[in-house]
Formats: C-alpha cells, structure tokens, sequence
C-alpha cells in the first residue's frame, strides 16, 4: 500500500457524520497473498421451471466465477446449484457473494443482474412478504399495488435507489447499492403493512432534490416530506341510540326500596284486607273514568265546530292592510303623470 491509500484508510476508521459518504478501500490479492486456507461451499435449490434457463447459462456463470477462482456445480437430478472456493482463491468474502448470486438466480434473476453482486459496492436483499399478511386476497392486491399498473411504480422504485427489483411469489429481491437496498426494504415492508408506495416514491423524490441544495443540508427535512394519514374507519356496525355514560363515584348505588318499603311509606301496610281491596277497586274505576272521558272526547272530536273569526277582527286586518301604502310605486305614477303633462 501507498502512503496516500495508508493515510486514507487512517481517515476512514475515525468517527464519521455520514457512514454513507464513506469510501470503502478495495481489497486487492496482495492484502492476502496465502489465500484461504479451508475449502468453503454453499448449495441451493431451484425450481423446475429455472431448470432450462440455468441449462443453458452455467457456462457463462462458470466463467465468471473462474475469474474469482471458484467452482461452480450445477446437479439437474438434485435440482441444486453449488459454488465451492479452491487453493488460488484471495478474498475471502467472495464466496458469500457468490452465494449470493446463486441465490437471485435460483429466484427467478437473470444471470445478467445476478452476476452484479460480485461487485464490491453491490450487494443483495431477499424480502419475504409472504407472512406479513394473512388474508390471501390482501396479500395479492398489495403485491400487485408494489409492481403497479404495466410495473410503473416498480420502475420508478428502481430508477429512485438505483436497484434491480423482481417481485416473485413470497418474495420480492433486490440487488443494487446497500443504500438503495434500504430504501427498497423500507417501501415494501410499508406497502404490504397497507401503506401505499406512492408516499415513499414521493419522499424520495422530494429527497433527491433537497440534496442538491447546499443550504438545506443541516436542516430537518420533515416539513417537506409528505404525512400519511391513515383513514381506515372501523368497521362494526355502531348502536343507533347510544348509552350515554355517568359519571364515575366512589359510592355504589343506593339500595332500590321493595315492595314492602313503598307499602310502609304510603301507609298501605298497616290496611287490612278489606281496605286493601277497596283502594284497588276506587283506583281502578278512577281509571275507567278517564279512559271513558278520552273516548268521549276522540269520538266527539268530528262534530266539533271550527272557530269563526268575528266580524270586527276581520276589519281590523282590512284596515291594517290598506292602510300600508307601497311609496316606490306612488312615486313612480307621480313621474310618470308629470312627464305626461310637459308633454302635453
């Protein structure tokens, strides 16, 4: 290594503001000349359908794996894909990237992208989404609310964090620059939690431009992000008549009177039988009384007479009436008469 590269890796490991801003040193064959010193292997499985593709592209993924000295296996019979280090191998974190590769390949990534994650600021994420909703029928409206009509909010999910997104059955892969990868997490999580993409798509376009103004670069950027606002109503049905609530007191209620209370405060206790019987059968004809009184009443009501005005009211009003004179119109009969003499 150089005196610069030393100075700048000096540098780098001090506390930071920003981890992104970061320049990661390469690592190069002579930071590790021996090489590794056990054989590491990873394997996959991949389904039948990717059986032909993978037939067809394995010579190119042998080659680019030779150029990173590792082996590379593929078994139709097992169905599996295995990558394997050997003795010229130097970095000792490539076979994790391989595995990597083997992975999005075995998920449906063309070989094109997947060989990507090689690169030292490339990297991979597999989402699963398929146990973040339970309802079946939700978890397909979310899924396709992600790729969007003709895949146009996952196009622009891509062109904002510059990743590679395929969408494919439980699982959504991503493969692009670790920030991006983040931001490809975060959206989908929140997509499939009921919160719709274009809220992230904004915010991260609002982003973008903020970051080209120097002013702005301290500053909290929350006022300008767009707020969801969740506007899901409960959906149990609400009473027509609701019971309002009484106010809390330490006391509990008093005691309701029974019957024999009410019998000792109206003096009906102390009444033999007789009597009992008697003020039942006066309160009883007492109503029968005015239950008569309403018949008689409801049944007299057609032949009951209307009210007549008298005569002398009726005059009032008349007077009343005439007596108010509507001037706007006096007053333009008075022009209308004087113009009709000077013209005369």
């Amino acid at each position: 290594m150089s005196e610069s590269e030393a100075e700048e890796t000096k540098i780098s490991t001090e506390p930071v503001d920003n981890a992104w801003a970061m320049k990661i040193p390469t690592f190069r064959q002579e930071d590790n000349p021996h090489g590794v010193v056990e054989e590491s292997s990873f394997a996959t499985l991949f389904p039948k359908y990717r059986e032909r593709y993978l037939k067809e592209v394995w010579p190119l993924v042998e080659q680019c794996l030779s150029e990173h000295h590792l082996k590379a296996e593929l078994d139709l019979m097992e169905g599996s894909m295995v990558v394997k280090t050997s003795r010229k191998t130097w970095d000792p974190y490539i076979i994790i990237k391989a595995r990597d590769m083997i992975k999005l390949m075995a998920r449906s990534v063309p070989f094109e992208q997947a060989k990507r994650v090689l690169q030292d600021d490339i990297g991979c994420d597999i989402i699963k989404i398929g146990n973040l909703v339970h309802k079946k029928e939700k978890f397909v409206k979310r899924r396709q609310r992600l790729i969007g009509p003709n895949g146009a909010t996952l196009k622009s999910i891509e062109l904002l964090t510059d990743c590679y997104v395929l969408v494919q059955g439980n699982t959504v892969s991503a493969l692009g620059p670790y920030k991006g990868l983040q931001q490809v997490r975060d959206i989908v999580l929140e997509t499939m939690n009921n919160v719709h993409p274009i809220y992230n798509i904004k915010a991260l376009m609002i982003k973008r431009e903020l970051m080209k103004d120097p002013r702005l670069a301290n500053e909290d950027w929350s006022r300008f992000l767009p707020k969801f606002k969740n506007k899901n109503i409960s959906k149990r049905k609400q009473p027509k008549v609701k019971k309002q609530k009484k106010e809390y007191t330490p006391f509990p209620p008093s005691q309701p009177e029974s019957k024999v209370d009410k019998q000792l405060a109206s003096g009906e206790y102390f009444l033999n039988q007789e009597q009992k019987q008697a003020k039942r059968n006066q309160g009883r004809t007492e109503k029968q009384k005015e239950a008569a009184k309403r018949q008689d009443e409801r049944r007299n009501k057609d032949f009951v007479p209307p009210t007549e005005e008298s005569a002398a009211s009726s005059r009032k009003k008349e007077d009343g009436s005439s007596t108010k004179v509507d001037v706007k119109a006096l007053k333009a009969k008075l022009i209308k008469a004087n113009k009709k003499a000077k013209s005369s």
